[in-house]
């Protein structure tokens, strides 16, 4: 069976994987030079598989007004037609009853994926800076605290090992908290949870395919539009030439919209812009990843690295601001944990990808409406948390394995 994957981030690419185990002859089609270029290069390189938390949910309306007069630092937004039709898909699931539902599903695609994860780990020879470093989610305030309680109610019954600490508890499992400024009245700690570099993790399965003869790799290759024929897909253009397969895997993140758009699909995707940077330590640099909430950012420790990431900017493609955005980030960063890195390094090593969100925050996971043609898509944030589980899944999909 031949199978070709448009896009060479952690998802195609693990997908791609997943397909050359089935026996597909598979081919992996990306604009980039390297795979893993776009939102899979720098993120946070948090595994986060106890923190699936949808954004949309009903407190999450009460901040739309201040997010569109620019009163937070953290998102930027630019109203859009686009954003304007996305936005009302993601207004309606705002519900209690939805946000449980969707977070829920995600939490369940995040376990199964720590276990695949587990697994490949036993048989890659390759290193991309793995480690069981745990997770600390800082809450503010009381209201937030008791928000957690319950939200972790639900969670266990699901698997999720997560916990919630006291103030002291949470400065006793990760004593740099001390010199973290800002109100800590607790703190969600989950202990399973991972850290790891997706571009590493997406370079080296790709160097173990090519050498195994399994993929073939097209980079610096733009997929420009997919062709029908006889009522199910035939065909996608790449660059002058014409490719023909068996079955097409669109894996193409915030970009899916523009190559699905050909054919008349819509998979409500909107891209969202977030930033990293990537610092040598500080003097009380975390061991264990922290989330700010409040500050909307994060710190992650990677291969003796500090990485912090931040920010969600809703302005479709738009990179002007990103200069502005990353010493934005840098100075909040400094000032909230002023001795987590080293922030006068001399390359903080800026970086900023384009995360494909969709209203509920599932990803999008299987076959079209057009026979031929699936989806692996729109896993927003939590792309490098999830790509094993959907990778799987979409890979048994095309070859219908039950």
């Amino acid at each position: 069976m031949r199978v070709i994957v448009l896009g060479g981030g952690v998802v195609g690419v693990t997908t791609a994987f997943y397909l050359s185990r089935h026996g597909c002859d598979v081919t992996v089609v990306d604009r980039a030079s390297q795979v893993g270029d776009g939102a899979s290069h720098a993120n946070a390189g948090q595994l986060s598989y106890s923190f699936t938390d949808t954004l949309a949910k009903p407190e999450f309306l009460a901040r739309i007004p201040g997010l569109v007069l620019g009163r937070d630092r953290g998102v930027k937004v630019r109203l859009s037609p686009r954003l304007i039709a996305w936005g009302g898909r993601f207004v309606a699931q705002c519900t209690s009853s939805q946000a449980k539902a969707n977070t829920i599903a995600v939490l369940k695609i995040a376990m199964r994926s720590a276990d695949l994860l587990t697994e490949l780990r036993e048989e890659l020879p390759f290193d991309f800076w793995h480690r069981e470093a745990g997770k600390l989610v800082i809450l503010s305030t009381e209201d937030e605290v008791d928000g957690a309680r319950a939200n972790l109610e639900v969670k266990r019954e699901y698997g999720c090992d997560a916990e919630l600490l006291t103030r002291d508890e949470a400065m006793t499992v990760e004593p740099a908290l001390e010199q973290m400024r800002g109100d800590i009245a607790g703190a969600v700690y989950s202990r399973s949870d991972e850290v790891a570099d997706s571009q590493l993790f997406s370079a080296g399965l790709r160097d173990l395919l090519e050498a195994q003869g399994a993929v073939e790799f097209r980079l610096s290759s733009r997929a420009r539009k997919l062709v029908k024929a006889d009522g199910r897909l035939r065909a996608v253009v790449v660059d002058d030439d014409t490719l023909e397969a068996d079955a097409f895997v669109v894996c193409m993140g915030a970009w899916s919209h523009e190559l699905l758009r050909t054919v008349g699909i819509n998979p409500n995707i909107f891209p969202v812009r977030g930033y990293s940077l990537t610092l040598p330590p500080g003097d009380a640099s975390p061991m264990v990843s922290v989330t700010a909430l409040r500050h909307r950012m994060v710190y992650s420790r990677l291969n003796g690295l500090v990485r912090i990431a931040g920010f969600a900017d809703f302005r479709g493609f738009d990179t002007s601001a990103d200069e502005k955005r990353s010493k934005l980030l840098l100075d909040l960063a400094r000032r909230y944990a002023p001795e987590a890195a080293d922030y006068g390094a001399d390359d903080p090593k800026a970086w900023g990808g384009f995360r494909p969100m969709t209203p509920n925050g599932q990803p999008h996971v299987g076959p079209t409406s057009i026979p031929g043609l699936y989806l692996n898509t729109g896993h927003g944030m939590l792309g490098w948390t999830l790509a094993c589980a959907t990778s799987y899944d979409a890979a048994n999909l095309i070859t219908n394995v039950h």
